[in-house]
């Protein structure tokens, strides 16, 4: 990627006031979650609802159609060792219990006849991989099998998206949670290994949307950024500086970041006093370390750090309320903020 742009044609998603959220809803009304994504952020977010369905859960939805793979009450999955091998021909079917909240989205999107981008995201390869390990695959199945089952769906969602809304442009995450245990000992593939199966997975819409990687945990930034992605969306750590070198070089080829911002994991704040407070830290902290002031602040989005699926509606609704007041604050204070 060195020298390209990797940004594809973005320049109205990312900027000062720019928010999405990531993945799930706590929804259990299709059409009122695919009201919410298009009210809550400036990038609409095709939701997926689990408390709808446990067969909308990332797993779930990779898993649904594979033979010899089982759904379990709650989202667990099991394997039929006799039926379930590296011989298995993957698809993808939209159609049932696991892809709701994408049907009634894309069926309110082509009502109002929506012509702007929107955004999804999808379970990565690593992650299915392991969960696939975990329920007893060996590993020579378990994250081949992954690889070509999570770019089935990337291919048959972006196909869904683009019939029934031409004109929209896709931002797509690879969502790979699983991206923060990459550098420990007991990882079950080496970390250039899981690169590659990132980077094969995204790669199959190389030319037909803006494809970027989530990581909800603390996570090497160089090995997130190893994997080609036009945007990286990361939760605001104290260790984000530490990347300065690396960030500084992928914002230079056009890179957006979507700074998980808005805390997920306790309880919800009545003000963005505290999430800026973290965000703009973290900034001065790479503006001390020779990342481009102007670049950390035009080239961003702001979300919550993770989906919202195991959240109360209400307390759903605040943190997407929150990201929204965070965006403001950011485009009044940034500047101002990061030569504090």
């Amino acid at each position: 990627m060195d020298g390209e742009d990797v940004n594809g044609g973005v320049e109205h998603v990312f900027g000062p006031r720019s928010t999405t959220a990531i993945g799930s809803l706590p929804h259990r009304d299709p059409v009122g979650a695919a009201t919410c994504a298009f009210a809550a952020t400036t990038l609409p977010c095709i939701p997926s609802l689990p408390r709808r369905s446990p067969a909308e859960g990332m797993v779930a939805q990779a898993v649904g159609s594979l033979p010899g793979v089982t759904l379990g009450q709650y989202g667990s999955i099991s394997i039929d060792p006799s039926r379930f091998g590296s011989d298995i021909v993957v698809g993808a079917d939209l159609r049932g219990e696991s892809f709701g909240g994408l049907r009634a989205f894309l069926d309110l999107a082509a009502r109002r006849d929506h012509r702007g981008p929107v955004k999804w995201q999808f379970i990565g390869p690593v992650t299915l991989g392991l969960s696939l390990r975990r329920a007893g695959a060996p590993s020579s199945v378990a994250f081949r099998l992954a690889v070509n089952a999570v770019r089935a769906h990337l291919d048959a969602i972006a196909t869904a998206v683009a019939c029934r809304l031409p004109h929209s442009r896709q931002i797509v995450l690879v969502d790979e949670p699983s991206f923060g245990s990459l550098m420990t000992s007991s990882f079950p593939i080496a970390p250039d290994v899981a690169i590659d199966l990132v980077s094969e997975a995204m790669s199959v819409l190389e030319h037909r949307a803006v494809v970027g990687l989530h990581c909800c945990d603390r996570a090497d930034i160089p090995s997130l950024l190893a994997t080609g992605p036009r945007l990286l969306s990361l939760p605001v750590t104290s260790a984000v500086p530490d990347a300065a070198g690396y960030l500084q070089r992928y914002l230079d080829r056009g890179g957006v970041v979507v700074w998980g911002a808005v805390a997920t994991d306790g309880p919800v704040l009545n003000t963005p006093d505290r999430s800026w407070r973290a965000l703009a830290g973290v900034w001065r902290d790479l503006v001390e370390r020779g990342v481009d002031a102007d670049a950390l602040v035009q080239r961003s989005i702001i979300s919550p750090q993770c989906g919202l699926g195991l959240h109360s509606r209400a307390a759903a609704q605040r943190v997407l309320e929150l990201t929204s007041e965070l965006a403001e604050r950011v485009a009044a204070e940034s500047r101002a903020g990061l030569n504090r």
